[in-house]
């Protein structure tokens, strides 16, 4: 970065980065990683009380899934954290740890950018090409930096889809903006998160929305005094979060629910309404259908609405039907 578009400094390298031939330069296949780790592979299952198929399957949602060219189908793997895993035989987030992105959370808040935008995102194919410091335009520095990577291609607008690659960048991405949203402390954040898995799986989902509430509640002044969105990327965050441990879509786009959790033997789905009735959020969860792409799973449905009051900086009421 410090010597691209800066006077005349190596003003004649070619920039390789989108291009096709050398898309798995700096990573690992799925082929490679099987063809020459079988030993590692096998220890790495024995010490993680998994098959071996469920091993390659835990490393490919934990590291893989770059993509460095429109062209490129298959994905690679970051290098530096499985030689890791199969060095320690144990899965943990090692490139994360390696550095923290401070800088790119200092764009964010300068410009109040919607952390619920990012995954999923479409830009124009110039935009991950622009080496310019844009604090208006967070996307290509954030790209660039490796924690989100090319999901699709449009080739008629010559747009691409950005995502998080996998699920060591995405959960180490939320753990550590976290504490820039929420009162939760980076170390302090999996401890809420499990409890609040721990309330879902058992049904209670009268201590989850208590435990929300408290979680309002102990939030600091200056992260409470915010915009409707703040409080919605909040509720983002808290749910993408549990997706470490069960399965939860967060709405992205019209016509679903703000959240759909779905844990051993429940589904629920849940709509919050910012200075509305709960009523008006059990009501929008018929109306529009939230609840029929899952009414032959066998789960138990549960519909949550909830009413969150503005002016309180908290969840009011709630109500839990099942269906």
């Amino acid at each position: 970065f410090s010597q691209l578009g800066v006077f005349s400094n190596l003003n004649q390298l070619m920039d390789i980065s989108m291009n096709p031939d050398y898309a798995t330069v700096c990573g690992m296949t799925k082929d490679e990683i099987e063809r020459d780790f079988q030993p590692e592979l096998a220890a790495l299952a024995a010490m993680n009380k998994q098959t071996y198929e469920q091993t390659v399957n835990e490393l490919a949602k934990r590291y893989d899934g770059y993509h460095f060219s429109e062209f490129q189908t298959e994905g690679v793997f970051n290098p530096f954290s499985v030689l890791n895993a199969l060095i320690q035989r144990r899965f943990s987030s090692y490139w994360f740890s390696t550095g923290t992105p401070t800088m790119l959370v200092d764009i964010l808040k300068k410009t109040d950018y919607d952390l619920r935008k990012l995954d999923g995102i479409e830009v124009p194919a110039a935009a991950l090409t622009d080496y310019r410091m844009d604090f208006h335009n967070p996307v290509p520095i954030i790209y660039q930096s490796g924690y989100l990577t090319i999901k699709e291609y449009d080739l008629l607008k010559n747009f691409y889809v950005l995502g998080y690659p996998n699920a060591e960048v995405e959960y180490g991405w939320l753990n550590f903006i976290t504490p820039y949203y929420t009162p939760m402390s980076e170390a302090n954040a999996p401890f809420y998160i499990g409890k609040f898995w721990d309330e879902l799986r058992e049904g209670d989902v009268d201590s989850f929305m208590e435990r929300l509430r408290a979680f309002f509640a102990g939030m600091p002044y200056e992260l409470n005094d915010k915009t409707e969105r703040h409080y919605q990327v909040i509720f983002y965050i808290v749910f993408k979060l549990l997706g470490q441990y069960v399965d939860v879509e967060v709405r992205s786009a019209r016509g679903r629910a703000d959240a759909v959790v779905k844990t051993t033997d429940y589904i629920y789905v849940f709509e919050f309404k910012l200075n509305g009735s709960v009523d008006e959020a059990l009501r929008q969860i018929d109306d529009r259908g939230y609840l029929i792409p899952y009414t032959a799973d066998g789960r138990q449905l549960v519909k949550v609405g909830a009413s969150f009051n503005k002016e309180d900086r908290n969840i009011g009421e709630w109500k839990v039907v099942d269906s």
